[in-house]
This record gives C-alpha cells, sequence and structure tokens, in this order.
C-alpha cells in the first residue's frame, strides 16, 4: 500500500460522527419536508449549508435560478487553487414529496458539510481545485429536466469552458444491512459477481470512465473500513444514471456515483420511514472518510 503520511487516516475520528449526526437531525429531523412545493424549507436548508460552507472558507456563493416565480439555489465552496482544473463532489438537498429523506439525500449532503471541514484542514496540499455543490431540484417531477440544480450547474461549467477533471455524485450512502440476501440488483446475474449483503458501499460510473471508478475504489479501499466495489455500465441500466452525475455526461465531463444502491438495497427509499434511525452512522463516516481521501489521491 502506497500510504501518503498527509491524507491517510490512521485515526477515524478525523471524521467526527456527532458533527455528522448534527447534520442529519438539521435536514431530516424536522416536520417540515423540503420538496420543491415547500421553497420556504429548501431556503433553510441552503442557508444551514451555506453557514457550514462558510465556517470553513471564505469561497462560498449561491447558484440562483428561477422555475417559473419561484427562485431556487444550489450552494457551493472552493478548496484549493483558483485557477485550473477542478473536481467537484455534489450531493442534492431536496427530496421526492413529503418524507423526512435521511438517506436519501441527507446522508449525502451530510458527508458533503464534513468533507467541507475536512479539506480545510488540508487544503495547502490540493492539485487540484474541489468545489462542493449542495443541489436543489434532483428530485421528481423535476428529475432529468432542466431545472435540476445540477444540470443548471453543469450548464454553466460547460457554457464557461472550466475544466473538471471528475465529478463525484455523493447519493445515498448511510443505509447497509448485513442480512443475507439484502442486496438486489438491476440484472439478476450480478448476483454473482457482487455482493449478496447489502454492506458495501458502490462507485458507479459509465461505459468507459473505469479508470476513474477504479482508482477511486482502490483509495476508498484503502484508507476506509467499508468494503468498496464499482461498476461502469450503460446508462439503461435501471439506476446507473439515477442521479445529478447524469448531468455532467451530456456534457462530456467523468462523473461517478458514490451510492448504498438506493432501492436496490433501502426499502424505505421515498417512503415516510426514510429516517435518521435506519442509517448506521459508522458505516456511513468510514465512506466518508474514503470519499475524501480518494479525492485528494486522484490523479
Amino acid at each position: 500500500m502506497n500510504a501518503d503520511p498527509v491524507f491517510s487516516f490512521p485515526d477515524s475520528q478525523r471524521v467526527n460522527k456527532e458533527r455528522v449526526l448534527k447534520d442529519l437531525q438539521f435536514l431530516a429531523g424536522s416536520a417540515k419536508s423540503r420538496f420543491d412545493g415547500n421553497p420556504a424549507r429548501l431556503n433553510e436548508c441552503a442557508a444551514y449549508i451555506f453557514k457550514a460552507f462558510s465556517g470553513q472558507t471564505s469561497r462560498v456563493e449561491e447558484q440562483k435560478y428561477f422555475v417559473g416565480a419561484i427562485e431556487y439555489k444550489n450552494v457551493i465552496c472552493s478548496f484549493g487553487p483558483v485557477e485550473g482544473e477542478r473536481i467537484i463532489i455534489g450531493a442534492h438537498y431536496d427530496v421526492c414529496g413529503l418524507q423526512p429523506g435521511a438517506d436519501d439525500n441527507a446522508s449525502g449532503v451530510a458527508g458533503l458539510l464534513e468533507i467541507s471541514r475536512l479539506l480545510r484542514e488540508y487544503e495547502k496540499d490540493l492539485k487540484y481545485r474541489v468545489d462542493l455543490v449542495a443541489y436543489t431540484l434532483e428530485e421528481p417531477p423535476n428529475f432529468r429536466t432542466e431545472n435540476m440544480g445540477s444540470s443548471v450547474h453543469a450548464k454553466m461549467l460547460h457554457d464557461k469552458g472550466i475544466k473538471v477533471k471528475a465529478m463525484v455524485c455523493l447519493e445515498m450512502i448511510g443505509y447497509f444491512s448485513e442480512k443475507k440476501h439484502s442486496q438486489e440488483y438491476p440484472v439478476g446475474i450480478m448476483k454473482l459477481f457482487y455482493p449478496t449483503k447489502g454492506n458495501f458501499i458502490a462507485v458507479i460510473g459509465r461505459v468507459g470512465q473505469g479508470k476513474t471508478t477504479r482508482r477511486i475504489k482502490r483509495q476508498m479501499n484503502r484508507t476506509s473500513e467499508i468494503k468498496t466495489i464499482s461498476l461502469n455500465a450503460p446508462a439503461f441500466i435501471p439506476g446507473i444514471d439515477f442521479s445529478d452525475h447524469l448531468n455532467y455526461w451530456k456534457y462530456g465531463y467523468v462523473a461517478v456515483m458514490i451510492t448504498d444502491t438506493s432501492f436496490y438495497r433501502n426499502a424505505n427509499y421515498h417512503e415516510p420511514t426514510d429516517t435518521i434511525e435506519t442509517l448506521d452512522l459508522d458505516k456511513m463516516c468510514e465512506v466518508i472518510k474514503g470519499v475524501f481521501n480518494s479525492v485528494k489521491h486522484l490523479k
């Protein structure tokens, strides 16, 4: 193992579980659902994210846009070199309808906020500019439309000719199971090659981007205690493009999704039962640690 003394984490407590839980409680512990029809709650979440980012860097901004007469916001912060190629790490903070959305996707946003705290500590060592983006309007009825916050962000990067090394999407990173046959797949034969227990995290990419998925998988397996697998498949396989990374593919950017595999494992998907109590915070913190290290080592 080629351990890097700067970015390796012999002390897993660098990812602070109490901080992660506090973020989850704000996002998913409220009776006010953060869906597109409740822009006031979305604005509360955007303000919370903005404040958390601002505690780590002065390079924080809102990317505002309108859907009809209603204004929505992405929240963006940056670390490392101001110019040059970028790494994008993103997660959506809205939910689908009237549900708490703990795994989908408070878990991804809590991971994003904790990564911002780690980046502050190691910013001087960054080779690439790292932009963290909290997206709005990923969920239906906006999914696969230009209303998605990630669609707005990806188009901006493309229109400005900004070079992107890779985009990493955090989409549901908190639900795990040790039960036999707790993991399903879009194609049955995959059970012959991948685990049947839902106790791992997956790095998902499109065909032709296997180099990036494998590098991230290797680094996550080296630096965290969560088993990580990778898969590159055509977008027509159900689930492969079911998040914000799909909007970066449109412009030819390398983009991958880090996921607990969503409805292929978690029966609480898009249900009122998607609560904080169903999450495994220890494993989730290992995912966050692994993602942070893999981004720092990305070549």
